[in-house]
């Protein structure tokens, strides 16, 4: 006589696996993984934290660079490392007392600056094109010539009608000048809300050197890279332990009528 064939899933073994899930192989590289990017995540966060300074800047005098109320990150630098260009937060008692100020330094020790000729302001008898600026033009803005002294810097709002910067204190026993020293630290980037990393403007490449980004984008990389590895091997065990438990399911025959 003919018969039915009832079959049902079963496990290879008839019971539960005692092996490790994934193999030895697969966890030991796991538990690497989970390590290497623990280092890799705290290691980055103790860099940037060792390094840069969070800021919040309060007023527009940086528009179009920095808005009010944007977040950058600024990174601890002395004052001799400053170069012209640079966005940097300084404090100096005769501007505000104590409270932090973000510029961009126009000029540094021995320069010569002045404002306008043709709308644009003059370095070492250079007039700068100033893209950063709000449609790269220099608002009306008179400074007389000023000859800045060792170790002091001239620094300047990028919105210039309404900053209160060199120009505002040059009736000052220094002519609006600040002592390098003064300096905290240098802005790298905005990061809230996320402008990104500020560029070096090339306008200021024919008077000299211009300073070099810092490792901003390396401690964001280790960051990054070892919370994908944190993540991926602690995802490990679940993911490997799901196949298995696939890999291990057949279907067989468990009787006749």
């Amino acid at each position: 006589m003919g018969g039915e064939s009832i079959t049902r899933t079963a496990p290879h073994s008839g019971g539960t696996s005692t092996g490790p899930v994934g193999g030895r192989t697969g966890q030991r590289l796991s538990g690497l993984a989970v390590a290497l990017g623990l280092v890799l995540f705290l290691g980055g966060f103790a860099w940037g934290a060792v390094l840069y300074r969070p800021y919040t800047v309060p007023t527009s005098s940086m528009t179009p660079t920095i808005d009010a109320g944007d977040r950058v990150l600024a990174q601890r630098v002395d004052g001799d490392e400053v170069r012209r260009g640079d966005v940097v937060v300084f404090t100096d008692e005769t501007w505000v007392s104590n409270a932090p100020v973000v510029k961009r330094v126009v000029a540094v020790g021995g320069d010569t600056v002045s404002c306008c000729t043709d709308g644009k302001l003059t370095v070492n008898g250079k007039a700068l094109d100033e893209t950063y600026l709000k449609g790269g033009v220099v608002e009306d803005k008179s400074i007389p010539t000023v000859k800045v002294p060792k170790g002091r810097l001239f620094l300047l709002g990028d919105e210039r009608q309404g900053s209160l910067d060199s120009s505002a204190h040059l009736t000052d026993a220094a002519q609006g000048t600040v002592e390098s020293s003064a300096v905290n630290a240098r802005v790298d980037a905005v990061v809230w809300p996320m402008k990104g990393m500020l560029e070096r403007p090339a306008a200021f490449e024919p008077l000299g050197a211009l300073s070099s980004p810092g490792p901003l984008r390396t401690i964001f990389f280790l960051i990054v890279v070892g919370g994908v590895l944190v993540l991926g091997g602690g995802a490990y065990g679940p993911v490997a332990n799901l196949f298995s438990r696939r890999s291990r399911v057949r279907t067989e025959p468990v009787g006749a009528r």
